[in-house]
């Protein structure tokens, strides 16, 4: 696992194990996202694992077939304490939810992961009760989580002999991919993209070891050549940027930075596939509805499973290092990101503020980014 507080440096190329490792974590992923098992090995146990969000029929057939034990339902302690259960909502690991023998059907097993469908009654599990989480249960909820689906699962002790063929992933090797492919970014590809606000830009575009969704640096100018440039990191947000959404400040954010940065006579933009905190597009969709019920954006991620903030900047040190950028301006507002980048070794010659103002609709969602988040607005 690269050492997070160090300088990000120029990588050599991964060698075939690691690359293996790599490619058996993302397979492994997108068996979770059709709804199959997979099998999760650490410490010579071998756990069954399911996600919550997608178990079907199909799924819980195969995962009966080739369980061993009794199965469990993994979840965040936030949403097992919205569940009713005996939970300090603020512990830090995940718990684990017996389940009566036989499985539970694939309805219910919806209801326990998403707070945005109809409460599932806990009827089905007798007493609700807690137990001991497996040694690898952090590993089986990250792998929902790389998957952008909801942080629960289903596990259970894997038979010695399984009756299907299932793919199979080293704990290790989950433990360590969000770094792992960030550290093996490489650019693939340049154009020339003029822009509104940026008429001479150029978008690089940035991909992930496990072939994923492209991170984008736009460069206004020669930021290059600068020896302090105006750097921006901007997560991706769809609804915001695209769509022209007033939920939020991003769209605001993006085009005012691009100008900024051509009065300033160059910079960077940053454009991180990181939507909604990192939780992804359908889990922010997920959360606004939480929010129109009353809770404000931080804890209607926390009511999802997932974490404040799920970002990691690690790329951005990357891409930075790669266009042989090192001492930057920040444009940010967000004191998360100006600690990341220096961890990450990036030097930080300063912070330029990057406020936009409230429209009327937006006005709770930068309150809690200012209460909340500790932005500096």
């Amino acid at each position: 696992m690269p050492d997070l507080t160090a300088p990000p440096t120029r990588q050599d190329p991964p060698d075939q194990a690691c690359l293996a490792a790599l490619r058996q974590v993302h397979r492994a992923v997108a068996d979770l996202r059709r709804g199959t098992p997979v099998l999760l090995r650490d410490a010579g146990q071998t756990q069954l694992v399911l996600a919550a969000e997608t178990a079907d029929a199909a799924g819980l057939g195969l995962f009966g077939a080739n369980a061993a034990g009794p199965a469990r339902l993994l979840l965040a302690p936030r949403r097992a304490h919205d569940l009713g259960l005996a939970v300090d909502e603020g512990a830090a690991a995940e718990v684990a939810v017996a389940l009566p023998p036989g499985l539970p059907d694939s309805d219910w097993l919806h209801a326990m992961a998403d707070p945005t469908l109809p409460p599932p009654t806990l009827d089905a599990l007798g007493t609700a009760h807690l137990v001991p989480a497996p040694t690898a249960a952090a590993e089986a909820v990250r792998l929902a989580k790389i998957g952008r689906l909801l942080p629960a699962v289903l596990v259970a002790e894997a038979a010695t002999q399984p009756a299907t063929c299932l793919l199979a992933v080293a704990a290790a090797a989950v433990h360590a991919y969000p770094e792992s492919i960030a550290t093996g970014l490489r650019q693939v590809a340049e154009a020339a993209v003029p822009l509104d606000g940026a008429p001479d830009a150029r978008v690089l575009a940035f991909r992930p070891l496990d072939g994923g969704a492209e991170h984008l640096a736009i460069l206004v100018g020669q930021p290059e050549s600068q020896p302090e440039p105006l750097v921006r990191l901007h997560s991706a947000c769809l609804t915001g940027d695209v769509l022209g959404s007033l939920r939020c400040d991003c769209g605001p954010q993006l085009r005012a930075a691009l100008r900024r940065m051509t009065e300033a006579g160059g910079g960077v933009l940053l454009y991180l596939a990181q939507e909604g905190r990192g939780i992804g597009l359908v889990n922010k969709l997920r959360a606004y509805t939480i929010q129109d019920r009353g809770q404000d954006t931080v804890d209607a991620n926390l009511s999802l499973g997932w974490g404040i903030d799920e970002r990691s900047f690690l790329p951005a040190a990357i891409m930075l290092d790669r266009l042989g950028i090192r001492r930057i301006r920040l444009l940010t507002n967000n004191p998360a990101k100006l600690a990341a980048l220096a961890a990450h070794g990036i030097e930080i010659a300063g912070r330029v503020p990057h406020v936009s103002p409230p429209n009327g609709i937006n006005d709770a969602y930068l309150q809690a980014k200012q209460m909340r988040l500790g932005h500096m607005l």
